[in-house]
């Protein structure tokens, strides 16, 4: 299988209290950035890559998700129907997402990553496999991600961002191998953890279904000190979207026509 039928993974299932606003009654995946929900982009952004092959690991708030997606097709084209039930729509100006092959799977409500991950393993078919947060976006070469992350042929590849503070720090010594990997430090110095990973399956063999496994917390440290866990340094843009501010800087970019993650 050619490395661009490669899995895209997206941890959905996250309650996002920081945006309670708009997560009270939607998951925070699908707020939405200018006009569409942060997940469309994240999406949209590896389908760039030629990445169409999506798993997403769900929880809060499911549903609000797994119908935007099946209405969708309905809502964004023009289409017309038979009367006779047994026939499917004929859609007219489908766009480039009709590419997209969407598996949506509900993996808990109060579940970890580590968890969540071990939980959509059947439905990985690649290899190696991309997993990314829904709710951060960045213009991170995707192809040199993956060219990086086979050459090194380690078990992980994480890449490396310099954010603003606040987020977990990582240590890198020269050969770009994570001495160290903690979340949430408060050293708020050098690279942290962007969220762009690419993985390969022998990852699930340190991931457990009890929904208490997590996945930065033991799995990705552990990795760190067997020398498993390679860093892919990025220094171009990249944001999160945990709070009201970060939402409204990420929506100005796209109202200004400044997003640097829209390729498309």
């Amino acid at each position: 299988m050619k490395e661009k039928d490669m899995d895209v993974v997206i941890l959905c299932g996250g309650k996002g209290t920081r945006l309670s606003e708009e997560t009270t009654i939607k998951p925070k995946p699908m707020v939405e950035i200018g006009g569409k929900p942060i997940l469309w982009h994240i999406m949209k952004y590896y389908s760039c890559f030629g990445y169409n092959n999506f798993i997403l690991a769900l929880g809060y708030k499911s549903s609000y998700i797994k119908e935007y997606f099946y209405n969708n097709r309905f809502s964004q084209n023009d289409f017309t129907i038979n009367s006779d039930p047994l026939t499917e729509p004929q859609f007219h100006n489908l766009s480039g997402d009709k590419l997209w092959n969407i598996t949506f799977i509900d993996t808990g409500l109060e579940t970890l990553k580590g968890a969540r991950i071990k939980r959509i393993e059947k439905y990985i078919k690649t290899e190696n496999f991309h997993l990314t947060y829904g709710d951060g976006l960045c213009d991170i070469d995707l192809e040199n991600l993956v060219n990086f992350h086979l050459e090194h042929k380690k078990m992980a590849t994480v890449t490396a961002v310099r954010p603003p503070s606040r987020f977990g720090e990582m240590s890198i010594n020269r050969e770009n191998v994570v001495d160290v990997f903690e979340e949430k430090s408060q050293m708020n110095i050098g690279f942290i953890n962007g969220g762009f990973f690419v993985l390969n399956q022998s990852i699930m063999d340190r991931l457990d279904i009890d929904p208490m496994c997590d996945f930065e917390f033991g799995p990705m440290q552990g990795l760190a000190k067997e020398k498993q866990l390679m860093a892919f340094k990025h220094n171009g843009f990249w944001q999160c979207m945990d709070n009201v501010r970060e939402r409204d800087f990420l929506n100005s970019l796209v109202n200004k026509n400044e997003a640097p993650w829209m390729k498309w």
